[in-house]
């Protein structure tokens, strides 16, 4: 990401969340009501001129994919705040939404992104009257020039309380370097915490139409100054988390029956390029 702009794929991703809750049918897989307003009238009307877009099957599929994995992490938050977690990591937030609609008083949240990116959020949530609640704390990091622990120690961080950390839509636009940096940091939390993000098998692993899909998107997010840079199979997947007690990694056929399962609408997912996993200490 160039250091002077928001993510346009955090956007991306903030459109797709609000056209779930304006297109989709009832019952909602991921029902965020923030979803829409933090869009406010700048961002909100290409979500409604792009309709006829929005329902391609490619662009239902990865709708699908992207509420998915924020439900799926939102249900394993709260099973973790019933074990007694008490703080909540969003790395790479965007315009993430649960610190705004927090239903657990207790929770400590963190929203860790680049600075270009909090103060374009700031400004929408301030010009759609949208509050910051005060058990959330901004912990801006520029990966290029700071490190993400001596960030969250100065953003008063506790490392000694059990902690959920949510990766989502970022392992991709890594290096392996940096992945594997940032898991170490995970894997060195109190035991009972967690981590839940996804990722996207390697084109080689891929059939010939989803090798296709793949490159249209790759290419997409390259021109967009955010290129992809890394891939797991599951097995490479389950090699890195070895640290951890537990691990489910789930793909297509189960995200679909866990969530798309007798639907009115076509919401569900093609392929097997993203991946969802979650590993607990």
């Amino acid at each position: 990401m160039e250091a002077a702009r928001p993510s346009r794929t955090a956007l991306r991703v903030a459109m797709r969340r609000a056209a779930h809750q304006l297109y989709d049918a009832q019952p909602l897989v991921f029902d965020d009501p923030i979803a829409v307003p933090i869009l406010g009238n700048e961002y909100l009307p290409e979500v409604e001129r792009t309709i006829t877009k929005l329902q391609k099957p490619f662009s239902v599929s990865l709708r699908a994919f992207l509420v998915a994995r924020s439900r799926y992490a939102e249900d394993l938050l709260a099973a973790a705040v019933a074990r007694g977690v008490g703080q909540y990591v969003l790395l790479g937030a965007g315009l993430d939404t649960f610190a705004y609609r927090n239903p657990f008083p207790g929770l400590h949240v963190f929203e860790v992104d680049h600075p270009a990116t909090q103060q374009w959020k700031h400004e929408l949530l301030a010009s759609n009257n949208i509050s910051i609640p005060s058990n959330l704390t901004y912990t801006p990091v520029d990966f290029e020039h700071q490190q993400l622990a001596t960030q969250l120690a100065a953003a008063d961080f506790d490392a000694s309380v059990p902690t959920f950390f949510a990766w989502l839509g970022v392992v991709p636009y890594l290096t392996n370097a940096a992945f594997r940096s940032t898991l170490a940091l995970i894997a060195s939390s109190l035991a009972g915490s967690g981590v839940v993000m996804d990722y996207g098998q390697p084109r080689s692993a891929l059939p010939f139409f989803e090798q296709l899909a793949h490159d249209s998107l790759a290419s997409r997010v390259q021109l967009a100054g955010e290129p992809f840079q890394l891939f797991f199979t599951p097995s490479e997947m389950a090699s890195e988390l070895a640290a951890f007690r537990t691990i489910e990694d789930l793909g297509s056929d189960e995200l679909n029956a866990r969530y798309f399962t007798d639907r009115k609408d076509n919401l569900k997912l093609l392929g097997s390029a993203g991946r969802i996993v979650s590993a607990w200490l």
